[in-house]
């Protein structure tokens, strides 16, 4: 139950990308023969169904090798294309890694960055954010859903806000798209990252939004070359990886509520067990999360020791993937308030829609078994 840091790739996915590391080999930029024609046909219709699936037009999908890369190419192509109009970006304290270390690597370019705080539940302050808004500020980016602990940000209100101050906005939507409902034109986004593994799709894809009108968002390239995607993002295209994105965007589209209804009801159901037969505390509002995401802390238990304990029969993690490596608490937890002891006691469970019945009464067990035991070797 790690559903945050990686999907399964669904098997009618599978099924749709074989044929292109096969038979349908061909590079989809060579058009003067038949291989090349089916690889481009195979990229646009995935490009339509990643576009369908957050309301944008065909045009306005760019591939990339994932979200990190689209996050990159935001962040760092829109603030050197409208160097002329400013040099400020607005970002947030509980960003992933791939945005909070493209922002500090922007301050060393010689840009200006303002790091909003969050509350206890990760919600940034909409008029914190206005009164940040200065003449020189390019953009804001505020990610939809946190990968931590799953909070939602408001992402009409902030794109409003954005657009009434004439600022672009971004989001990295890369643990929402797919799972909750995304309309780019509601929302006022003008870019946005996604990416397919997130979502039951390859890894090594994923896709940026840029708004091709009202405004239309000029990005300068971060990788330079053929001048594939619009000239955004140059290199051959990975024919397979794009086809199974396309395929998992088109199941999520027809599959998602119910998806998020019957996740939603293990996720209530484990917490409530969690805080009965181990004492759990939920580190984010109940109301306003991914209905798939569970993070908990046990007071005084290291979640490591719990991992561990019960990494034989079920996976979960302490924070993003990004970071399992290292000793530091989670930034995400210290910036909602919590202690390093009590960011230290915290788990991160993501469900996933090949989850069964079963599997959430396993997991309690198994972490109520772990907070036990561990409860009497401390005494």
């Amino acid at each position: 139950m790690d559903s945050h840091s990686t999907t399964p790739v669904d098997p009618r996915v599978m099924e749709e990308m074989l044929p292109y590391f096969g038979a349908r080999f061909g590079n989809a930029s060579s058009l003067d023969h038949s291989y090349g024609h089916e690889a481009s046909e195979a990229v646009e219709g995935a490009r339509g169904r990643v576009a369908g699936l957050v309301g944008a037009r065909p045009e306005e999908i760019v591939f990339t090798g994932g979200a990190t890369e689209s996050n990159n190419i935001a962040l760092a192509g829109c603030m050197d294309r409208y160097s002329k109009k400013g040099d400020h970006l607005i970002t947030c304290a509980t960003e992933h890694k791939a945005v909070l270390e493209t922002a500090r690597w922007l301050e060393g370019a010689g840009k200006r960055v303002t790091y909003l705080p969050v509350d206890m539940n990760g919600e940034i302050d909409l008029e914190g954010l206005e009164a940040a808004i200065t003449d020189r500020t390019v953009m804001v980016s505020i990610m939809a859903a946190n990968n931590e602990i799953g909070t939602i940000s408001d992402l009409e209100a902030i794109g409003e806000l954005a657009h009434k101050r004439e600022v672009l906005f971004h989001t990295d939507a890369a643990q929402a798209v797919g799972h909750i409902p995304i309309d780019v034109n509601k929302m006022n986004v003008d870019l946005m990252s996604m990416s397919a593994h997130k979502m039951y799709g390859p890894k090594g894809t994923g896709a940026l939004y840029v708004r091709g009108i009202m405004p239309r968002v000029h990005v300068s390239p971060m990788v330079h070359g053929g001048g594939q995607e619009r000239n955004m993002r140059s290199g051959s295209l990975n024919v397979p990886g794009i086809v199974g994105f396309g395929i998992a965007a088109k199941i999520a589209k027809s599959e998602m509520d119910g998806e998020a209804k019957r996740l939603g009801s293990y996720r209530s159901q484990m917490l409530e067990r969690l805080i009965d037969s181990a004492g759990a505390t939920l580190n984010a509002d109940p109301r306003n999360v991914l209905p798939h995401n569970l993070n908990v802390r046990f007071e005084g238990i290291e979640a490591k020791a719990i991992i561990n304990s019960v990494s034989d029969t079920v996976a979960i993690s302490a924070s993003s993937a990004c970071t399992t490596q290292s000793v530091d608490a989670s930034h995400v937890l210290l910036a909602i308030g919590l202690s390093e002891q009590q960011a230290h006691s915290s788990v991160r469970i993501g469900l996933g829609k090949f989850n069964v019945d079963g599997d959430s009464v396993i997991v309690v067990d198994a972490i109520t078994k772990a907070v036990q035991n561990l409860m009497c070797v401390m005494g």
